[in-house]
């Protein structure tokens, strides 16, 4: 059987055909990309092992997005913090218009190579992003027009360099995904997947985000520690009470915090409301913010009285000049 036809000819993405007809005729390369759409259950033929000819190089050359598991099981690997583990092995880019946050595995200097690339092969094997466990697949979530569910999309990757396509072992996306450990990674980082789907397909329905809402998106995707910070500070816990949202429990098991994050990031983004809050929380967060804004605008009022007497400037618009020249 060719190398170059799926198993089982699996259906093309609708539309893709004139989607892209005649638009990108000038590229002078062709897409890795399969353009076929698998489902969980339809075969495809590839293999990686270490006595492959090819064994490390998609290493060699990476761009690989870091989703939240992914920086909570490598900063654990490597027993340091959230905060230093972005400082030191991530770099951040823009992942939308409105600058929504992102994170990618940093390279070697001077190189595409991936970090974590020893002689040997990964040095933090067991614990790969999910972009290494996938490859030589793809996967994208699709949310459909007038559709609430996120569908899940699956393509096969070809690169030249890699001989793992002539490897004669075939089997299913899911079977594939198992045996790669997939399945844990997808569950954890799925709300967030679907955070970042809701925020591009709602487009101008929500606007931009405000500056807080982008530190509050950072915080709850890559920074458990600080969350954990985050959750016990007397303003958070005016709002929830400990016993309802199970804080001991969130305190000892980051991914039971990295999942809470997640329903929190729902509840303040979009209005979601899965976490209790005490009673009157919301009529007392509002009375705290007005009576800010009124303490906001007092001072202000007296900056620009100040300001006035300071250039002999009556702050009412009088003309004091004149009553002086009158005496």
């Amino acid at each position: 059987m060719s190398n170059d036809k799926p198993v089982n000819e699996p259906r093309e993405y609708a539309g893709a055909g004139t989607l892209f007809e005649g638009k990108f005729g000038d590229i002078p390369f062709e897409s890795p990309v399969s353009p076929v759409q698998l489902g969980p259950e339809d075969p495809f033929r590839f293999s990686c092992h270490p006595g492959i000819s090819c064994f490390n190089e998609c290493c060699r050359n990476i761009d690989i997005q870091l989703l939240p598991y992914d920086i909570l099981r490598l900063k654990n690997r490597l027993a340091t913090t959230s905060y230093d583990f972005v400082a030191r092995y991530t770099v951040p880019f823009q992942m939308d218009q409105h600058g929504m946050p992102g994170l990618k595995l940093c390279t070697k200097s001077g190189s595409r190579e991936c970090v974590f690339l020893g002689e040997e092969g990964c040095t933090v094997y067991t614990d790969r992003p999910t972009a290494c466990r996938y490859y030589a697949l793809g996967s994208m979530g699709v949310r459909r027009k007038d559709s609430a569910e996120v569908e899940d999309m699956y393509f096969v990757v070809r690169e030249p360099h890699c001989k793992g396509h002539e490897e004669p072992k075939t089997q299913t996306v899911d079977a594939y995904r198992r045996e790669q450990g997939i399945d844990k990674y997808d569950a954890m980082n799925r709300e967030w997947r679907d955070i970042v789907l809701k925020k591009r397909s709602s487009g101008p329905t929500i606007g931009a985000p405000s500056g807080r809402s982008l530190q509050l998106f950072d915080m709850c995707s890559y920074d458990m520690d600080k969350f954990r910070e985050f959750i016990q500070t007397p303003g958070f816990n005016g709002i929830f009470a400990a016993d309802a949202i199970g804080l001991d429990r969130l305190l000892e098991d980051e991914e039971a915090l990295l999942a809470f994050a997640m329903r929190f990031l729902k509840q303040v983004l979009f209005g979601e409301m899965t976490i209790p809050q005490r009673a009157g929380a919301r009529e007392a967060r509002l009375e705290h913010r007005r009576a800010h804004i009124r303490e906001r605008r007092v001072a202000a009022a007296g900056e620009e009285r100040a300001s006035s007497r300071a250039y002999d400037m009556p702050a009412d618009g009088g003309d004091e000049t004149q009553e002086d020249d009158r005496e």
